[in-house]
This record gives structure tokens, C-alpha cells and sequence, in this order.
């Protein structure tokens, strides 16, 4: 029985991500490293690169943190998820930072603002079908 290279790639990166998230939550000392996630992991055709996704909740600079501290720690995690996977010719690992959950977030935030001025614009039209301009509306919120 044949085996489709493509399942067997998506089946390895998936196995990689386990095993270098543990590595991270269990193995790593360095406190850079405290809270960073790996959120993908992608092997290239010939499985001699992976790239792993990371996200850290912080600024700009925790990230930049959280990246140094990956790329120090670069060859321990390569060797001991060589070891845990029993594979003879580990991939060169290459780390990159995964926006996702910051797009996610975003997009939420928006969306609760739409959702917020939406509520906030049908309690205006109902008090201007009362009469009021909203100036009224206005000197009210600055009263309050």
C-alpha cells in the first residue's frame, strides 16, 4: 500500500508542533520563552526545513524576546525533538511569528465597536423620534 507523501508531511508537522510545544512547557529554562505558543509547524517537500508559527500575548517587544530566545534555543529543541520522534535527520528549524490570533483579535475589537455604535445609534434614533436633536443627545452624555 502506497502512502500519499502530502499525508504523511501534514501528519509529521502536526507530530512536531506536539512535541516542541512540550519541549517549550516542559524542557526550556529560559524565561523569554514563558508563554510562547507554537501555533503551526510547515515542512518543506524534502522534510529538511520546518518552519514553526509562534504567538505570545505582549508588545512588540516581548515578541522580539520570545524570537531571540527561539533562535538561542534553536539547537536544543532540533536535537531533543529528534530524540522524542526517533528521527535520524531532523529538519533545520526556522521560527516565524504567527498573526493570526493578533488578526483574530483585531477583527473582534472592530467588530465590537461596530456592534457598540450600532447600539449606541438605535438609542439616539429613538430619542430623536421623541424630539430631540442629537446636540440634546450630546449636552446629555456631557452632562453625565
Amino acid at each position: 500500500m502506497l502512502r500519499d507523501p502530502a499525508v504523511r508531511r501534514e501528519r509529521l508537522a502536526e507530530a512536531m508542533r506536539e512535541v516542541l510545544s512540550e519541549l517549550l512547557l516542559t524542557e526550556t529554562k529560559d524565561p523569554r520563552l514563558a508563554g510562547v505558543v507554537i501555533s503551526a509547524v510547515d515542512l518543506s517537500g524534502d522534510l529538511k526545513l520546518a518552519r514553526a508559527y509562534f504567538s505570545v500575548f505582549g508588545d512588540d517587544e516581548r515578541v522580539r524576546q520570545a524570537a531571540d530566545g527561539l533562535t538561542q534555543a534553536r539547537g536544543f529543541l532540533r536535537r531533543e525533538s529528534a530524540k522524542r520522534m526517533r528521527m535520524h535527520n531532523p529538519p533545520d528549524l526556522e521560527f516565524r511569528r504567527d498573526k493570526g490570533f493578533e488578526r483574530a483579535d483585531r477583527v473582534a475589537r472592530i467588530l465590537d465597536q461596530v456592534t457598540g455604535y450600532r447600539a449606541q445609534g438605535a438609542g439616539r434614533s429613538d430619542d430623536m423620534a421623541k424630539g430631540e436633536t442629537p446636540e440634546d443627545q450630546s449636552r446629555e452624555d456631557d452632562d453625565a
